[in-house]
């Protein structure tokens, strides 16, 4: 089995190291910039459980056309990257290959096999090149409940959980497709701890509304998880935010209000820095959109008031305008 790993950052690179060292597969990777040159030199560096692993892989190239066509692509661009990449993607699956998104926050494939319009979100998906080009009957989806860091170039660092929630758009209400059933065989071979899951849009939700309001405010306060934990107008807010998110979610059909612990999902944590926050002390673009934008375009198409929601996307947008500023 042929699997790229297209965009071996964080995420990315760990799933790339644990195929390759597992040798469930022939691994290709993704890359750029110093982090490729790292992986073309030395190999990829996965620090966990407190040793190192390195592997080199079959192929690491900025050039995904020079890469032979793949069983499996699995996609770890953050959302606001992605739609660039949608001819590449496309060039690399098999007739009969398959993508996997892993971004965090809506996907890009959301419209797909609902009631309603079959289209694109804009917002995600500007001009629909993902949804023309890669197709979303050749997507699956999934959260990543999983803490990694790249500390320098050619090195991932995994610092807590190991939790993979996988589902197929595609399928039946309730169904597990086969193609989905291999992927998660794929990661478990591979000692990631995969689940197939029967409603993708719903494990979704769950993560963003368990996750967002860390990142959102993690990105503004430049506060790491357990520091917006122990400060009680952190979490007052965080509450709110996390109240909007699940009558937004309710709105669309999947009311989560009983999987929710408020006081756990703002309380004490550890010190992780979401991955939002990574992103802006990098100075790299963040998801705005996937994470709060959409939930906003939802909101608006079902009547749902959501004023922190209002108040924090143009703050986030105003700051991921400004990383773009020397």
């Amino acid at each position: 089995m042929k699997v790229c790993i297209y965009g071996a950052g964080a995420i990315g690179g760990n799933i790339a190291v644990n195929m390759a060292v597992a040798k469930v597969a022939e691994v290709s990777v993704v890359a750029r910039g110093a982090h490729l040159a790292a992986i073309q030199a030395r190999g990829l560096t996965l620090r966990t459980g407190g040793r190192d692993i390195n592997v080199k892989f079959a192929a690491a190239t900025d050039d995904a056309s020079t890469l032979p066509r793949q069983d499996l692509v699995i996609v770890g661009l953050k959302a606001q990257s992605t739609p660039a990449a949608a001819g590449a993607i496309a060039g690399l699956l098999a007739a009969d290959g398959c993508a996997l998104f892993l971004a965090n926050g809506i996907q890009w494939w959301w419209r797909h096999g609902v009631a309603g319009p079959q289209a694109h979100l804009p917002l995600l998906d500007p001009e629909g090149a993902l949804w023309k080009l890669v197709r979303p009957e050749r997507a699956l989806g999934g959260s990543a409940y999983s803490g990694n860091e790249i500390p320098e170039p050619g090195v991932v660092v995994h610092s807590m959980m190991n939790d993979w929630g996988l589902g197929d758009p595609s399928a039946a209400p309730g169904a597990v497709s086969p193609r989905l059933q291999r992927v998660v065989d794929l990661f478990q071979a591979a000692g990631l701890k995969a689940r197939a899951v029967p409603d993708v849009r719903r494990e979704l939700w769950l993560k963003l509304v368990r996750v967002g309001s860390q990142s959102a405010v993690g990105a503004l306060t430049r506060l790491n998880n357990q520091q917006m934990g122990a400060s009680p107008e952190i979490a007052a807010l965080r509450g709110r935010y996390i109240a909007e998110m699940l009558a937004v979610a309710a709105a669309q059909g999947c009311d989560l209000h009983a999987d929710i612990d408020m006081a756990k999902a703002t309380g004490a944590a550890p010190p992780h820095r979401p991955s939002m926050l990574q992103d802006v002390l990098a100075r790299r673009p963040i998801e705005v959109e996937a994470q709060v934008g959409q939930l906003q375009a939802f909101a608006r198409e079902t009547g749902v008031a959501t004023p922190v929601i209002d108040t924090i996307l143009p703050l986030l947008r105003g700051l991921d305008a400004s990383l773009g500023l020397a």
